[in-house]
């Protein structure tokens, strides 16, 4: 990408953000500065906006590292100071918040900002055989895939890791960013998706059950997707009669942390969510597949007001796919006859536990 550039690895805390910036200092020949933004000397450091200040910070440095980069106020405009003054500069910064990210730093950097995701591990980073793969998917289901939970031996580890960080790191940024009047409303709304994982969402429902507004509710979701704990789902149609068009679907980027929400690790064979479990699965790991192969992907659901539906439909080059995803026999589900006459060039096809690894990898 050549100098003059920002790149933005963005993802959760505790996804692997400091280890890939500290591999990448050990690799860069020039002379690299590594700052850590929650660092209060550091703040105060890069207080001061000016192009003076930022060039006697930086010195002759070729690589300025930011680690966790949003708790610097006004990050998009330090970063822009900077790049635009130091032609020489690139600028690597991590965050596990896009809330001060990507939102200001998008339109002052067009053309000089490059953003990239890192998730918990996704199946296909693993290169595992098939035997070991069959072996771990119920423990995928249950405590996920943060890198951390492949490091620990017990299962009461990794469930106390995953309590610990669900409780106390991922709702961090929120709590410390945002003007969150109510932080236990937004713990009980994470719980309620937590138990809708694959059901349609009415943002009215949540306001009654919560106690709050459902422009509240809506500002919550918004931001439990910019620390990167939830993503949504919307409803694909192109205004056939009968088409659910305003709905949405929300799924965690983690199994584990959305079991962690529900204090519930318990085995697969003992599980009576297992639907859930699957299909979020499934669709966060597809996520994950699109964003590191590079295919921007549109995903949604389909529903009709007959009660048809679609569990995933992609549109991608001009394509539609759908795609039902069953954790449990498949073999007589067919495509919805009303999805199949409203898109009848749509191809259609069924992810189990036999063939989800082609999907997902």
């Amino acid at each position: 990408m050549g100098s003059n550039k920002v790149i933005l690895i963005l993802g959760t805390r505790r996804v692997g953000k400091t280890f890939l910036i500290n591999r990448v200092k050990k690799r860069y020949y020039g002379k690299v500065l590594m700052l850590n933004a929650e660092d209060v000397d550091v703040q105060e450091l890069l207080r001061k906006r000016s192009a003076a200040n930022y060039q006697r910070v930086t010195g002759n440095a070729g690589l300025l590292i930011i680690d966790e980069a949003q708790a610097i106020p006004d990050i998009g405009m330090v970063l822009k100071l900077m790049i635009d003054t130091q032609p020489n500069l690139t600028i690597l910064a991590t965050g596990s918040s896009s809330l001060d990210l990507v939102n200001t730093t998008g339109e002052p950097l067009t053309g000089r900002q490059y953003p990239f995701i890192l998730y918990p591990i996704a199946q296909m980073e693993l290169n595992q055989d098939a035997v070991t793969v069959r072996s771990q998917l119920e423990e995928r289901l249950v405590l996920g895939s943060y890198p951390e939970v492949f490091q620990l031996q017990s299962a009461k580890q990794k469930e106390s890791y995953l309590k610990e960080l669900a409780k106390s790191y991922l709702l961090k940024d929120i709590l410390a960013y945002a003007d969150i009047k109510h932080s236990a409303k937004l713990v009980d709304l994470l719980r309620l998706i937590a138990f809708q994982v694959g059901s349609e969402v009415s943002f009215h429902e949540l306001s009654l059950k919560l106690g709050i507004n459902k422009i509240t509710v809506e500002h919550y979701l918004d931001l439990l997707q910019k620390v990167f704990v939830l993503f949504r789902l919307p409803s694909y149609s192109t205004n056939q009669r009968k088409e659910i068009a305003k709905g949405s679907k929300w799924y965690f980027y983690d199994n584990g942390i959305r079991n962690a929400v529900i204090q519930d690790f318990r085995a697969v064979a003992l599980r009576n969510d297992m639907g859930m479990l699957w299909e979020n699965y499934i669709i966060s790991e597809r996520v994950k597949r699109n964003e590191y192969v590079g295919e921007d992907r549109q995903l949604y659901f389909w529903r009709n007001y007959d009660q048809q539906e679609v569990d995933l439909v992609e549109s991608y080059a001009g394509q539609l796919s759908a795609v039902e995803i069953k954790y449990g026999e498949s073999r007589k589900i067919t495509k919805p006859k009303a999805f199949d006459q409203a898109y009848p060039d749509a191809s259609f096809s069924i992810v189990d536990r036999d063939n989800y690894l082609d999907f997902i990898c």
